[in-house]
């Protein structure tokens, strides 16, 4: 059995599209961070490239192997959307942001990604990463779409399903591999 850690990343503030644009997290609640750090396994950590993952994963490594970041790992890109206001988002492109929530998976914001390129990118990332710690335990600290993709895999949702699920930031979602298929042993869970 090989167990995947998701945890998305400490809260950033931020009320505008944030994907690929790198923002700082909120890590200056120690008292969750350490409730946190108590109920993983020691085990590696590896992270998005993004300095939100990278410094979550940072404050969870005290006593684990810290492998590198990986920008396969990173959120949903939203091209240049990113950094915009949800209203300016559906001002400007009125017809493919209602697309883009409503019936996601082929549609993709200008010089983003789409739901299904996300999810195949973070896939054979995490195929990657199966392959090599193939029966251990291996922590992974990334975003809300990166998870989101994972247990839609695990579950066998469809994206429009996969949205509906919550995934806090500095929350747990245990995903596991028998060598057969997945299976989602914790979902958004905050110790």
């Amino acid at each position: 059995m090989t167990r995947f850690w998701w945890v998305r990343h400490g809260p950033t503030h931020e009320t505008a599209f944030t994907g690929w644009r790198d923002v700082p997290a909120d890590l200056s609640d120690t008292a969750r961070l350490q409730r946190l750090n108590a109920a993983l396994p020691h085990a590696p950590v590896i992270a998005s490239d993004l300095i939100r993952a990278s410094a979550t994963a940072d404050a969870l490594t005290a006593r684990r192997p810290r492998l590198a970041d990986t920008p396969a790992l990173r959120e949903l890109h939203f091209g240049d959307w990113d950094g915009k206001h949800w209203s300016e988002v559906a001002a400007t492109h009125p017809d493919l942001s209602r697309r883009y929530w409503e019936t996601p998976g082929d549609h993709a914001p200008p010089n983003g990604e789409s739901w299904n390129q996300a999810s195949a990118r973070i896939s054979t990332a995490v195929d990657t990463l199966l392959a090599t710690h193939l029966g251990g335990d291996l922590i992974l600290v990334a975003h809300f779409g990166a998870i989101l993709t994972q247990l839609a895999r695990a579950r066998g949702f469809d994206v429009t399903r996969a949205f509906q699920h919550k995934i806090d930031t500095l929350s747990l979602t245990r995903l596991a591999h028998d060598g057969t298929g997945w299976t989602a042993e914790a979902i958004n869970h905050s110790p």
